[in-house]
C-alpha cells in the first residue's frame, strides 16, 4: 500500500476545482470521476503512477520530473520490453497526474517523447472459420459472439446493450456511449431476432426476481440516476446481457446487477479458438474485423461500413482494403510455374509462334 507520507498540500489545477482528497492516489481517482473517464481508465491511471512511485523508492512527484519520468519509461521499454501502445500509456498516467492533479503544465512534458503506434494488419476470419468458432460457443456467450460478428459492436458494446436499445420493429440496435462517446445504429441480424427475444423473457424473469428482492437498479451513466432515480430499477435500463449474481460496484460499494463481464466471454472464445484449430491470435474483436472485410467483400460501400463501425474517419476503415488484397499484392508467384504440366517436346514454352526478327 502506498504510505500515508505521500499526501501533498491541497492544488488545483488550472480550470478545475480544488481536490478535496488528501492521498495521492485518492487525488488521482477524484480526478479522473470529476473528468468522467472511465472506470478501466481509472484503474490503468492508478496502477502506472502507484508503479513510478514505487520505481522512486517512494518519492512524492511533486518532487520529481523528467528526469525521473524518462528513467521510469526507459525501464519499461528495455527491460519490461512493453508495446508500445503499453508504454503511450504509462506516459499518459503521468502526464495526467502532473497537469490534472498536481497542476503542472512544464514544458519538459512536451519534450518527452511518445513511441510511434505500429500500424499492423488485423486478425480477420473466413466466414467459414468464424462459424467455427461460434460452433465452439453456448448458452449468453453464443449469443453475444454471433451479435458481435452480425453487428459489428465491440465487445464492451456489446455487453453494456440496455433493454430499450433492441428496436425489433426496425430490425436496429442503437449503441450508446461508443468509443469517442458517439451513439450510432446498427442492424439487428433476422437470424438474431428469435435469440434475442428469448434472452429477454429470460432477463425479464431475472429484473422480476431483483424487483422483489429490493436490489438497487442497475449502474446509470453520467447524473440519469440523480436525474431519474427511478430508471435504474425500470426494464427499459436493463442489461440484456446481466451476470447471474449480484456484485459490488467498484466505485460506490452498492451491490447491484451488473452485466456480463468482459473476461468471462474472453476466455470461452480462447476455448472456441483452440478448439476451432486456429493458430492465428484471434480476439473477440476477431469478430468485428470479420464482419468490416466481409460486408466489403459484399462489394457494400466503404462509407456505409464506415458508419456501421462508428469511425470518425474513413482512413480506419481503410485498413480492411488492404486485408481484402491477395498476397503479395495479386502478384503470381515464380513457384507456381513450376507447378505447370511439362510442355510437349517440341514445343516452345512460351508461345506457339516464332518470334519475329527484328
Amino acid at each position: 500500500m502506498m504510505p500515508n507520507t505521500l499526501t501533498p498540500p491541497p492544488v488545483c489545477a488550472p480550470g478545475l476545482p480544488p481536490l478535496q482528497s488528501v492521498r495521492l492516489l485518492d487525488q488521482v481517482r477524484e480526478r479522473v470521476r470529476y473528468l468522467h473517464y472511465s472506470l478501466r481508465t481509472e484503474e490503468a491511471y492508478v496502477y502506472w503512477i502507484r508503479a513510478f512511485v514505487r520505481f522512486h523508492g517512494l518519492r512524492h512527484p511533486r518532487d520529481m520530473g523528467q528526469a525521473e519520468v524518462e528513467a521510469f519509461l526507459t525501464m519499461l521499454a528495455t527491460q519490461r520490453q512493453v508495446a508500445a501502445s503499453t508504454h503511450r500509456q504509462a506516459l499518459s498516467a503521468l502526464l495526467f497526474l502532473y497537469r490534472q492533479v498536481l497542476g503542472q503544465d512544464l514544458g519538459w512534458m512536451q519534450d518527452i517523447g511518445r513511441p510511434a503506434p505500429a500500424r499492423r494488419l488485423p486478425v480477420v476470419l473466413a466466414r467459414q472459420e468464424v462459424a467455427q468458432v461460434l460452433a465452439g460457443l453456448a448458452g449468453e456467450h453464443l449469443l453475444v459472439g454471433q451479435m458481435l460478428y452480425g453487428t459489428g459492436m465491440r465487445l464492451m458494446e456489446g455487453l453494456r446493450l440496455r433493454v430499450k436499445d433492441v428496436d425489433f420493429d426496425h430490425r436496429a440496435i442503437v449503441v450508446r456511449d461508443g468509443k469517442g462517446g458517439k451513439d450510432r445504429v446498427v442492424m439487428l441480424p433476422d437470424t438474431l431476432a428469435a435469440a434475442l427475444r428469448a434472452q429477454l423473457q429470460h432477463v425479464r424473469l431475472l429484473w422480476q426476481q431483483d424487483r422483489e428482492r429490493g436490489v438497487d437498479g442497475v449502474w446509470m451513466p453520467d447524473a440519469l440516476a440523480a436525474k431519474y432515480p427511478s430508471a435504474s430499477r425500470s426494464w427499459g435500463w436493463h442489461w440484456v446481457f446481466p451476470q447471474a449474481t449480484l456484485s459490488e460496484d467498484p466505485r460506490t460499494g452498492v451491490r447491484r446487477r451488473h452485466h456480463l463481464q468482459d473476461q468471462a466471454f474472453q476466455r470461452a472464445f480462447k476455448r472456441a479458438v483452440q478448439l476451432a484449430g486456429i493458430v492465428r491470435p484471434a480476439t473477440p474483436h476477431t469478430l468485428r474485423h470479420s464482419f468490416a472485410t466481409h460486408l466489403l467483400q459484399a462489394r457494400y460501400d466503404i462509407r456505409t461500413v464506415q458508419a456501421l463501425l462508428g469511425h470518425a474517419d474513413v482512413s480506419t476503415t481503410m485498413i480492411y482494403t488492404h486485408v481484402l488484397k491477395v498476397g503479395g499484392g495479386g502478384v503470381a508467384s515464380p513457384l507456381d510455374d513450376l507447378a505447370q504440366p511439362p510442355a510437349p517436346a517440341g514445343a516452345t514454352p512460351y508461345s506457339s509462334t516464332p518470334p519475329q526478327s527484328r
